[in-house]
This record gives C-alpha cells, structure tokens and sequence, in this order.
C-alpha cells in the first residue's frame, strides 16, 4: 500500500502555494530587515561587516515565524486535523512531513537568499559561505521548534503571537550557535567547526524530539 505521506506533502506545498505565500512573504520581510538595519546603525562598511552575520541569522529567525501559525491552520479548518490521529500514519510522522514542506516553503527559500543579502552587510566570500551552510543547518530546527508553539495553538484566534512567545524563547540556542558559527569563519575567536558541530545537534535533536511534543499537543487539543 502507497504511503500518504508524500501525498501530504504534496498538499502542504500546493496550499502554501495557493493561500499562503508564505515564499514571497518569508523573503520579503528579510529583505525589508536587511535593508534598513544599515540606515540604523550607519553604512560603516567594518561594523556591518562584523555584524553582519547576526543581523542575517536574527531577519532569518523573524522571517520563519511569519507563517508558523498556519503551520496546522489550514487542517483545523478542514476538519483533517480530527482525523490525523485515527489513521494509521503515525501523528509524528504527519507533523514531519508537514515541517518539511514547511521548511521547503520558507527556511529554504530565506538560505538561498542569504548570499545576496550578505553582500549588502559588506560580507566577503567566507562570511557568505559560513552563513549559508549555517542557515542550512539550522533554518530545519526553527521550523521543527516552532511546530510544538503552532500545535498547541493552533485553535486560538490570532494565536500567532503566542506561538512566538512559546517558541521564541527555545529558538534561542539556535540564533546563539548560528551566528557563532558563522562569526568564526569570518575571523572569530573560535573555530567554525565547533558551534557548527552543536547547531548540528541542535537541529538532530529537534528533529528526534520535536514531532513528539508537537503531536502530543495536538492530541491533547483532541481530547
């Protein structure tokens, strides 16, 4: 028997496609970040230089929460949220397809850009290249943490700045270890590859342990 799940992922890309526009959204708000953080702390080219790295981490860490609301959304509204856990796909798996075609629609998107918004904090090839693998590797976790915050509100209207107060804080070691990592290969005080070693487990660990909280809220909102 085919699995559904790839028919659900599927369907979380076209609906993201048809309501969402969580892609044009997602990148947009980053450009808009990157954009006047210049005009607030000035065009030194050797400051933003050196902050560049956490102003691209920070506008992508903003710019994935956008839509993290509507991660369950549009099943609450359909009614499939009911039914997901009376299939025999597990409910843990259902809600790792979902953060995959979330990531696919917003966390990836915002790493391709990030090059071409590097070079207007004056980042040079390393830098680039440092925050790109760094966004790659962690954009996965955001998307992963932030799926426990839109599970469990998902039946609250305008529950998205919930959401954000519930995952913002556990995205936090995320942010940390990104821009360490991507500030070591631009000349830091420590190597690259250790806080890009730990932003590798982060994202392993939330990977193992995240579709568990996530479906045990979204059990919990069923009973």
């Amino acid at each position: 028997m085919n699995s559904p799940l790839p028919a659900l992922f599927l369907r979380d890309l076209a609906v993201a496609r048809r309501i969402g526009g969580s892609t044009t959204m997602g990148v947009v708000f980053f450009l808009v970040m990157v954009t006047i953080v210049p005009f607030a702390i000035g065009p030194d080219p050797n400051l933003l230089a050196r902050i560049g790295p956490a102003i691209l981490w920070i506008a992508a860490l903003l710019a994935s929460l956008l839509c993290l609301d509507r991660l369950f959304q549009a099943d609450m509204e359909d009614g499939s949220l009911d039914l997901f856990p009376l299939a025999a796909t597990p409910l843990e798996l259902v809600v790792l397809v979902k953060c995959a075609a979330h990531w696919v629609t917003t966390g990836l998107p915002l790493t391709l850009a990030a090059p071409a918004l590097g070079l207007m904090l004056q980042q040079d090839e390393t830098a680039l290249a440092a925050v790109t693998a760094t966004l790659l590797a962690g954009t996965p976790a955001l998307t992963l943490i932030g799926a426990i915050g839109a599970a469990a509100t998902v039946t609250l209207r305008r529950g998205g700045l919930l959401m954000a107060l519930l995952a913002l804080p556990l995205m936090i070691p995320v942010l940390i270890f990104g821009v360490s990592a991507a500030g070591a290969a631009s000349g830091g005080t420590v190597p690259f590859a250790a806080p890009f070693a730990i932003l590798c487990a982060i994202t392993l660990a939330s990977l193992a342990l995240c579709p568990f909280a996530a479906a045990a809220a979204l059990r919990h909102l069923g009973e």
